[in-house]
Formats: C-alpha cells, structure tokens, sequence
C-alpha cells in the first residue's frame, strides 16, 4: 500500500487560490479516479474536482470555507500501489510503519493568528466586536494595503458563517470612516470626541440569506465602487442600419454557418474596434501604475437562471470575424443558462460591457468590473421619431434609437478619453455597413 498526496490542481490562468465548498467524501470513504472529491469556489465559479487516484481516503486536511493555495496537499488518500492511469501528476508518500510519526509529514493550515489581547489595563474605549482570532489572508492582505493593524481589524463587526470577518466587512468599515483607527484609551479626557455608533432600523420582513455567490458579487461591487471614483459618460446612438442588416440576415446567417447571429456578436464587434483606437480604455490600475493590456478580451455580463450575475469573456475579439465571434458568444451563454461556465472561461478581461436593454433598461450606470477601468452599458433599442438630415432638408423617420453609457474610472480615464472612446463605439454602430455580406 502507499500514500498520495492530493494537491489541489491549477483552476485557471490567474487563480492562485481557491476556498473549499464542500467535500464529496469522508475519511474511510473508498473513491475511483475521476470521481469528485470536493467542491471549490474560485472567484464566481464553483468547480468539482475529481480525484486522480483509486483508493481510501486516508486524511482530510482542510475543511469547509478554508482558503488553499493552488498546489497545496488538501487530503491522503490510501491506494493499492499499483499507480493511476491518469497522466496528472501524483506525489506518492510511502507508509510508514505504526510506530512512525506519520504527523511530521502532515501540512499545519496556515492562518493568521491575531497577537494576543492587551491586558485588562490597556483596554481601549471600544469594545472588541469580532472575537474570532483567525482571519483569511484576503482579509489580511486587504487590512495591511489599508494600513490597518490587527487590533483594529479585531473590532471590525463580522457577518461572516461563525463568526468569520469578511473582505466586504472591512470594506464596509472602510466605507464608514474606519471608527476604530483613533480609538482612545478610556483613562483619557471623557470630553474628547468619540465617533457616535450609529444604529438603524433595518425593518421587519422575510430574511433571505445571500448564497456564497451573491455574497461574492456584493463584496466585488463594494470594492470597486470603494476603489473607483466612478463616472459616467452617455451617448445615443442611431442603430437603425444595424438592426435592418440584422434582420434581414440572421436566417441566412444561421443556415450557413449553423449559430444564432444575436446583437452580441455585433456589438463585441464594434467595441473591439473603439478599444483598438482608444487603448488606454483596455487598461488596469496597479498603485501609481496604468497597465495598458496587449490583449483585448471582452467580458460579458451575464445573468445566470439563480438570478446573480457572471462575466464570460470573449478572448482576443479584436482577432475574431463575426462567424467566430458569434461562435464563441452563444457557446459562452449556453453554458452561463447551464451552469456549466468554466474558471477559464471568466477569467482575463480586460473591458467589459453590460446589455442592460434585455431587461428593458433605457440606460443603466454600471459598476465597473475590477481590475478594468472602464464599463459599457448597452440599452434598450426603441423606434421613435428622429429628426434626420436626407437631400430634401429636415426629415422626421422612425428609427431604432439605443443609449450607450460609459462608467470609467476617473483616476486613470479622464473626460474626453471616456467621451471619445463612448462616441466611437456609437459611431461604428450607425455606420454599420447595410450592404454588408455574411
């Protein structure tokens, strides 16, 4: 008999972490290569993994909401020696006899443990609200780009499963002035300011607990709005050639290359184009930084059949012709209506457009989706009465009428780059090519 280490397996390009779900099995539980050990929540997808051996499971070394390191031993499992026929690679520990310490090969979860408490006659004038003694290292990472030490992060209230302190807990305290930076020993002047604890009436109703999902999104929302004075740019744009060339095609285009021709793929289009003009849009923020992406990768808000809300992302749309870009767009929506999206298939953009019209919306201000700079919300497109210029002077037509609004992030994108950058893109939509061949 020996033993394999099972580590947990890269995810995607850019992930480096992962937190535990869920386990499939129980130490004693015997399990075939390729069945599902356990569950992992990466970003906003969850993804099973399967075991790469046959065997007992042995040891469980982490538990449910850990947070791993990609390439961590997350459990032991038992086999006949006989090696897997999978081509993943194992780290095979031989057993030890019962004397051994077989402890000493065991990995410690690595936590961050908080120093320990002042003594009673350094208490400050604040109580200590979160007891929990452990934070994750997103949480700490958070706290020291913050500048915030422990002993304030211990006083930050956490709504976290146990008692646990969140990243949108110390967003939130950041948000609310960070309280408890300056508080004061009580032995000071009882006349000195203290910052009041404000309390609100939430109301009274139906309690729906968020799912680890939409936790996720309002933590991703909180932050960017907390990180990027956000502004936002409209624009109308005139859609009629595009939605006439649409319509007169989408069957053809379906017969010959056998895919829904969609608005998506036009718009993802058009967007690439504007990016390829403005780059300094298709850009990310790191400290007194700006990263100008080489690669241009459309992300796409899409809303999921639970109602939250996920980015599939179109890579190098600028490469892509139209056939391939309305390939890729309803592959990527098909598995979204599925659940079936793929840590890889959300990962790398680098801007991102929002239809906000499919729900209706006029217009929308979206929030932009970190670490990009910029947003696109795309609205509904309505006929009405436009006032055009023809050979015979002033007209009144009916056209399909669509508004176009641009959040961008004012550190880096200022005023004309934004109102450039938004114009364009509803340039290359009414200049749309009528007699354009599929």
């Amino acid at each position: 008999m020996s033993k394999v280490e099972f580590k947990m397996p890269k995810l995607g390009e850019s992930i480096t972490e992962a937190a535990i779900i869920t386990w499939f099995k129980n130490v004693g539980d015997a399990i075939e290569e390729d069945e599902m050990l356990l569950e992992v929540a990466t970003d906003k997808v969850d993804s099973e993994v399967p075991s790469n051996v046959s065997g007992i499971i042995e040891e469980i070394l982490f538990e449910a909401n850990d947070v791993i390191k990609i390439g961590e031993t997350v459990a032991i499992i038992k086999t006949d020696g006989k090696g897997s026929t999978s081509k993943k690679k194992t780290t095979v520990i031989q057993s030890k006899s019962e004397g051994s310490h077989q402890s000493t090969n065991k990995p410690s979860k690595k936590r961050t443990v908080i120093p320990s408490p002042v003594k009673e006659s350094q208490s400050q004038s604040f109580s200590t609200s979160n007891s929990n003694q452990f934070f994750s290292p997103l949480v700490v990472k958070i706290a020291k780009a913050h500048h915030i030490s422990f002993e304030e992060l211990s006083r930050i209230p956490a709504t976290g499963h146990e008692g646990r302190l969140r990243k949108s807990d110390v967003f939130q305290y950041i948000e609310d002035g960070r309280p408890y930076k300056f508080a004061q020993p009580i032995t000071q002047d009882p006349t000195a300011y203290r910052i009041p604890q404000l309390t609100f009436d939430k109301g009274k109703g139906k309690v729906i607990e968020m799912d680890r999902m939409r936790q996720m999104i309002a933590d991703h929302m909180v932050y960017s709005k907390h990180t990027s004075p956000h502004v936002t740019a409209y624009v109308e744009a005139d859609m009629t050639n595009m939605v006439q060339w649409r319509n007169d095609n989408k069957i053809a285009f379906q017969e010959k290359y056998g895919e829904r021709l969609t608005f998506t793929p036009l718009f993802v289009e058009a967007v690439a184009k504007a990016v390829k003009d403005f780059p300094n849009i298709n850009a990310s923020v790191d400290g007194n930084k700006i990263i100008v992406k080489e690669d241009i990768n459309i992300g796409m808000a899409t809303a999921l059949p639970s109602g939250n809300l996920i980015v599939p992302v179109v890579k190098n749309a600028d490469s892509k012709n139209l056939k391939n870009l309305a390939t890729k767009v309803n592959e990527l929506a098909n598995k979204a209506r599925e659940n079936n999206l793929k840590a890889d298939d959300i990962q790398g953009s680098t801007f991102t457009i929002s239809n906000v019209g499919t729900f209706g919306s006029v217009m929308g201000t979206p929030i932009i989706n970190q670490p990009e700079v910029a947003i696109l919300a795309l609205g509904i497109i309505k006929k009405r009465p436009e006032v055009i210029t023809t050979k015979k002077g002033d007209e009144i037509a009916i056209r399909s009428m669509m508004y176009l609004s641009l959040s961008f992030d004012h550190r880096v994108v200022d005023g004309f780059l934004g109102g450039s950058f938004v114009r364009r893109v509803a340039d290359y939509f009414e200049q749309f090519d009528v007699n354009r061949k599929i």
